[in-house]
């Protein structure tokens, strides 16, 4: 099932994290099973036709229920801010949450509003996403002297 999890089933409100790539994964809350079938919710582009790829955004995106086998075959629990943010309680806050929010127009924002910051959103009631944190790290050495001299 999980690949490198903390624990190999998921809890209904744990932050799955599927890896892309190198540098970037896709994220979504585990919402339990239906049927005996694990489902995730995720927030996802509906078509490929309304990415606007030079800004990092799509404008018609949505939270989806998505089989978690859908989504990625590879998983891992990553309940990252744990330690510094109590998540919130599943039943009475996160699960609803999730259900208003299906099927409703959301806007995509690579930076601003991503995967894990929606998944972080629901789990903890902050938007959070450590990978473009990591990707400001090393982007930001890159600016700063430019911005100094008032080139940026």
């Amino acid at each position: 099932m999980g690949l490198g999890s903390s624990h190999p089933k998921p809890f209904p409100g744990d932050i799955l994290e599927f890896p892309l790539n190198k540098y970037f994964s896709h994220f979504g809350i585990y919402y339990g099973e239906r049927d005996g079938v694990p489902y995730v919710a995720h927030l996802t582009c509906r078509d490929s036709e309304t990415k606007l790829l030079l800004f990092g955004r799509a404008l018609k995106s949505e939270v989806k229920l998505d089989p978690v086998e859908l989504v990625g075959r590879k998983y891992k629990v990553r309940n990252l801010l744990d330690k510094v943010h109590p998540p919130r309680d599943f039943y009475s806050l996160v699960k609803p949450a999730i259900d208003d929010m299906i099927g409703r127009d959301v806007t995509f924002d690579i930076l601003f509003h991503n995967s894990e910051h929606q998944a972080t959103l629901f789990r903890y009631g902050l938007k959070k996403s450590t990978q473009i944190e990591k990707v400001y790290a090393q982007i930001l050495p890159t600016w700063k002297k430019p911005f100094e001299k008032k080139k940026l």
